[in-house]
């Protein structure tokens, strides 16, 4: 991982198991590759972070049972950063969906988990909580 990282002044993690994938695999992916990833940046010096979470990643146990497993390997990856020393944005995106976009995006510290996002990157109701070098921001 740290070969990966050389020449880097900041760093995306964007990856993610994907919705067929079982726990083991979400494990890898979301929550040990992520905090490879910090461990790496942190390693070589790069200060700059963005992580990818997701809605409900700060209370995982209110989750349903079927989303509980990624929203604990997210919650546990975005608590790596949080500890990490490293400037860091967390993203935490609700639902995408089909209908008509409307242009906005609100930003806030607590997620409407009814809100959702247009598929195609244009926003529609939409809240995003951002954390930013611990601290949240909107």
């Amino acid at each position: 991982m740290d070969k990966a990282v050389d020449n880097m002044q900041a760093i995306i993690f964007a990856a993610g198991s994907g919705p067929k994938t079982g726990p083991d695999k979400t494990t890898a992916v979301d929550k040990n590759g992520a905090i490879k990833l910090v461990d790496a940046a942190k390693k070589k010096g790069i200060e700059r972070f963005v992580m990818l979470s997701s809605a409900g990643s700060d209370n995982p146990e209110q989750a349903q049972e079927g989303m509980r497993h990624y929203l604990e390997a997210k919650h546990d990856a975005d608590e790596h950063i949080k500890a990490s020393g490293l400037t860091y944005t967390i993203v935490r995106p609700v639902a995408l969906t089909n209908e008509q976009a409307i242009g906005k995006i609100f930003t806030d510290v607590k997620v409407d988990h009814t809100n959702k996002v247009h598929s195609k990157g244009r926003c529609r109701r939409r809240s995003c909580p951002i954390s930013h070098r611990g601290k949240n921001i909107q």
